[in-house]
């Protein structure tokens, strides 16, 4: 369907038990669009990504990725929980990158990257491999394909994570703070990575603290507070000219 957006958030809530991590999450994201969050810690915004992925299930509301419901499908008027194998194949079309890289630390970087479609989409060996190369070559890590995860830097596991993200040639690509564990000198590395994919047009939903990427990369921005979307537009104009008065005092504190 023309003009489905990738992601549609209407009014998302989800509780850890008492605690009201989402309260009313509404928000769109087009294909091809780079939406990056921003907002203090716990305001919701990992919560909000992980619920996109599958791994965490909505408490009300509804939330749709490419014009389907995640979690659930819909008979009549009545939503009906979708089996585990369903919820599986349906998170392998979204690439999530997370803070820290989940590498398999006994897997070379082909092999974490080959790992998925070898065994979820059950791609023949040859075919992985070479995609698999082809992948690390885009993040830049081609002369990096035997190295072990410890003998990596912090900035090469990370673009082996998101390779291995792409590999399941996902529609939509999730970062989670994609460079918050990494040492300063490393963060651009990763952002040039994330860029190209930009550049390249595929959809994601970026949770980051780097507002000059922000800045350069979005194509909108949203803050979250307290579990709700509190200011959202372009990013020059929110970073610049905040309307809120919580945008201004966060923004104050970290720019």
């Amino acid at each position: 369907m023309a003009g489905t957006p990738m992601v549609k958030a209407e009014a998302v809530h989800k509780n850890f038990g008492r605690l009201e991590v989402l309260r009313g999450i509404d928000l769109e994201v087009a294909p091809r669009e780079v939406m990056c969050m921003i907002g203090p810690s716990g305001s919701g915004k990992s919560t909000f990504l992980r619920c996109i992925n599958h791994l965490e299930k909505i408490d009300a509301g509804r939330l749709s990725v490419d014009g389907e419901l995640v979690g659930y499908r819909q008979q009549g008027d009545k939503l009906y929980e979708l089996r585990d194998a369903e919820v599986c194949r349906k998170r392998s079309e979204i690439g999530m990158v997370f803070q820290r890289f989940n590498l398999f630390p006994h897997m070379t970087a082909l092999e974490n990257v080959i790992e998925a479609p070898l065994r979820v989409k059950r791609e023949s060996r040859a075919v992985a491999v070479d995609q698999g190369r082809r992948l690390l070559e885009r993040v830049g890590l081609a002369e990096k394909v035997n190295a072990y995860p410890n003998q990596l830097s912090g900035g090469q596991q990370q673009r082996v994570a998101i390779a291995r993200a792409l590999a399941m040639q996902p529609k939509l690509m999730l970062f989670d703070e994609p460079t918050s564990a990494l040492d300063p000198e490393l963060v651009g590395e990763v952002l040039d990575v994330m860029r190209g994919l930009a550049e390249d047009g595929m959809t994601m939903v970026v949770v980051t603290h780097e507002m000059g990427f922000a800045r350069e990369v979005g194509d909108s921005l949203v803050f979250m507070d307290g579990g709700v979307v509190v200011e959202e537009g372009k990013p020059k104009a929110v970073l610049t000219n905040p309307q809120h008065e919580r945008t201004r005092t966060f923004l104050s504190s970290v720019l």
